[in-house]
């Protein structure tokens, strides 16, 4: 087990901590709004629509430029615009056609998906400079994390959280009521595009690090642990940000402290067992609160029942 100051006198270490913990700071921050509209699970279609994004950005730094390497700025581009096109997509469909949303997010997910595996494929097994590790877009690899990777995730995330604070009032009108927002005479293509957008960065700075299949947990999991403890939307981003990053920053120490543990899936189980809490002893939604009441409601009932039955 490896202490605290040992951990962060690491180079290495450092850098798998604060990249991870904000990593879970952006993605649960921006993840309540997809919480809210009821679309978690475009996080899921978001990050695997990455892939090819990213694939495609490699292919012709290599092709094109004749440049290798993994430019992590680069990456973040091509998987914004892939993942924020399969976003949209997928909402297109559900608006234009009678194909429910859940079925068109799956939709998009399968062709952006297929497309990013065909390309890691044809990467895999052609002579490309710089494609070592290039699988770790699947699983993702959070100790290749560097102080420029590190640097340009948190430019880029911290933009994301600029946009989200800019358009404050149109996010949350479009979350809320999007027919009242659309007879106010707000552009309901564009907010979706602006909210879409951030919540693509949010999710693709961590691709490299978590990979494309774990990322949908950093979106959705802290918003459902907050929403336990608060009513209110400025509390539920905050707390939702907060949960993102905590648990993002414990899991990463874990992984080193514990040994030979993978960071991501770490991360996923340490945000879980925060939500799981959350469920349990949140004050006003909690499982055992809820029970509780419905108990003293069945013992009240009872008793005027009672009341009722002995007075006749």
């Amino acid at each position: 087990m490896i202490d605290p100051i040992e951990f962060f006198s690491n180079h290495t270490f450092r850098m798998v901590f604060f990249g991870s913990s904000v990593i879970g700071l952006v993605a649960g921050t921006l993840g309540s709004f997809a919480y809210l509209r009821k679309q978690s699970l475009i996080g899921d279609v978001v990050a695997h629509s990455a892939l090819p994004g990213a694939l495609l950005v490699f292919l012709t730094s290599v092709v094109v430029l004749g440049v290798g390497g993994r430019n992590m700025l680069g990456v973040i581009v091509g998987a914004v615009i892939t993942g924020t096109l399969a976003a949209l997509f997928a909402n297109s469909i559900a608006a234009r056609t009678k194909i429910k949303i859940d079925t068109a997010m799956a939709i998009s997910l399968t062709v952006f998906f297929g497309a990013g595996m065909l390309l890691l494929r044809i990467i895999a097994n052609g002579p490309f400079a710089g494609k070592g590790g290039i699988d770790d877009y699947l699983f993702g690899n959070a100790s290749v994390i560097t102080i420029a990777d590190l640097a340009t995730s948190t430019a880029v995330g911290a933009v994301a959280l600029v946009l989200m604070l800019v358009f404050w009032k149109e996010f949350t009108l479009r979350t809320f009521d999007p027919v009242l927002s659309t007879m106010l005479g707000f552009r309901a293509g564009l907010i979706d595009l602006l909210m879409f957008t951030t919540i693509v960065i949010a999710i693709v700075i961590g691709v490299k690090a978590v990979g494309v299949v774990l990322m949908i947990a950093f979106v959705v999991t802290p918003p459902a642990a907050a929403r336990q403890w608060t009513s209110t939307l400025p509390g539920l981003v905050a707390l939702s940000g907060a949960f993102g990053a905590i648990g993002s920053g414990v899991g990463a120490y874990l992984s080193v402290a514990l040994g030979n543990v993978p960071t991501g899936p770490l991360i996923v189980l340490t945000l879980f067992v925060i939500f799981l809490i959350s469920l349990l002893a949140s004050p006003r939604r909690s499982v055992l609160t809820t029970a509780l009441r419905r108990v003293r409601a069945r013992e009240t009932l009872r008793r005027e029942l009672l009341i009722e039955t002995t007075d006749r």
